[in-house]
């Protein structure tokens, strides 16, 4: 541990991957080095707004409690929350912020094919609506989101990220107030591409102006887009995609049935996929199909920030930039959960990211917090840690194929709950992908 004032500035097994150099040098980098060592060391605060995020149902005593909890013989602090309120007030955002910029990022992984496919990184944008609390300062800098009823819920912010799909990792990310679209923070994030990546995106992102912007980065596209929108036909190809244009960017169009049986039944519905990949032979339209499913992998990285960590509570903070220092802090804990989820799944050849439970890294990076252990490597350093081989021992088995109604299974409130005749069964299914050959006759009436 470190000395005196500094020791309860950890985060247990996880402190390996943000040390105690690379918070000091973030901190001398932004100026938030304090003065004189008070009992509230910025390195300190740091780490406490990291664990923050371990322990996201707790207030900010409770969580200095558990940095404290394995201090054995160590005359720690007992800060009171007015303090810690102060101590955090006086580090500010930009530490945070910096912090993130440099743990962001694709972990480092094998090539496997849950992670590239025929050579290009595979990533997905999309944003969610996070809620602050409902204070006099967040009021002033959010807006408060309607409610199903007509009333007023939460104030918000927009968080939107590119995600790497294999890992689930953060590339980067972005945040703001929610009165601001998707549309409005993706160009933002259009400095994180460069070539050898295949970017996926609902069709939301289908403007034309956007898309021109992403695919200047040298990224590649593959983007859903109504199935109604008229675009010219500049060129078929063998495999029943053909060629268009969408302002200045030459683009391949995919339309496909997809049909999805159950042992309810059979349901089928059309997509129309754009993209820049425009070789229909190293690049088939039925992989591309496949592989827009990937996209929901950004879903699933949503549901473990606002339910797995958060649980569905609204954000601590009370001042927007509290809000901002506090989402900065929560995306380095996620990104280093992440990167310790794969430095383990790495470690044995061929395994698919997708096995490791992130619900355990969590916890156990908890358990290591509390015992204050790992925080600093032995001689012999294990790659793996305590994290990793929980993880190996508690894998999931491999991914099926299945299919359930996006309906809350067990409302909260019974004005929410859609009737008892709502089926919330989750079926194993089967998927038939059609390629359909032609654009529809509106699109060869207008542009033929």
């Amino acid at each position: 541990m470190a000395a005196g004032r500094f020791a309860p500035g950890h985060l247990g097994e996880l402190t390996q991957l943000v040390p105690f150099e690379m918070v000091d040098d973030v901190l001398e980098r932004t100026g938030a080095v304090q003065s004189r060592v008070r009992l509230l060391p910025s390195r300190v605060v740091v780490y406490l707004l990291l664990a923050g995020g371990l322990f996201a149902e707790l207030g900010w005593v409770q969580v200095w409690h558990r940095l404290t909890a394995g201090l054995h013989g160590l005359a720690a602090a007992v800060p009171t929350g007015s303090a810690l309120r102060q101590a955090r007030q006086r580090l500010g955002v930009a530490p945070l912020r910096a912090l993130f910029e440099l743990v962001r990022g694709p972990a480092a992984t094998t090539a496997t094919e849950a992670v590239w496919w025929r050579g290009l990184l595979v990533c997905a944008l999309d944003g969610i609506v996070m809620s602050v609390a409902d204070s006099p300062a967040n009021l002033f800098g959010f807006v408060k989101q309607r409610g199903n009823h007509g009333g007023a819920g939460y104030p918000a912010i927009r968080l939107l990220a590119l995600v790497a799909c294999g890992t689930r990792s953060i590339i980067d990310a972005v945040f703001g107030p929610a009165v601001i679209g998707e549309l409005g923070y993706a160009g933002r994030l259009a400095a994180s591409l460069r070539t050898g990546m295949l970017l996926l995106a609902d069709r939301n992102f289908a403007a034309a102006d956007l898309l021109t912007d992403l695919a200047a980065t040298g990224a590649d596209l593959l983007v859903r887009c109504k199935t109604g929108r008229r675009l010219p036909v500049r060129a078929r190809h063998h495999d029943g995609s053909w060629l268009s244009q969408i302002g200045g960017l030459t683009v391949r169009v995919i339309d496909a049935e997809i049909t999805i049986a159950t042992s309810t039944g059979r349901h089928t519905g059309s997509y129309r996929l754009i993209t820049t990949l425009t070789d229909p032979h190293h690049y088939p339209a039925g992989e591309l199909v496949t592989l827009y499913h990937r996209r929901w992998e950004i879903e699933t990285c949503y549901l473990e920030l606002k339910s797995t960590i958060l649980g569905g509570r609204v954000l601590r903070a009370r001042t927007p930039a509290g809000v901002d220092q506090e989402v900065y802090a929560l995306l380095v804990t996620y990104q280093i959960l992440r990167t310790a989820m794969t430095d383990a799944t790495d470690s044995v050849p061929g395994l698919d990211p997708d096995r490791a439970s992130f619900t355990v890294a969590l916890h156990t990076a908890r358990d290591q917090v509390i015992q204050a252990a790992g925080v600093i490597t032995g001689t012999a350093i294990d790659l793996v840690g305590a994290i990793g081989h929980r993880l190996l021992t508690t894998l999931m088995p491999d991914r099926r194929v299945r299919t359930r109604p996006r309906v809350v299974k067990r409302a909260i409130s019974k004005y929410q709950a859609r009737g008892p005749n709502i089926d919330r069964t989750s079926y194993k299914a089967t998927i038939n992908i059609n390629i359909l050959l032609t654009p529809t006759r509106l699109t060869e009436r207008r542009w033929g």
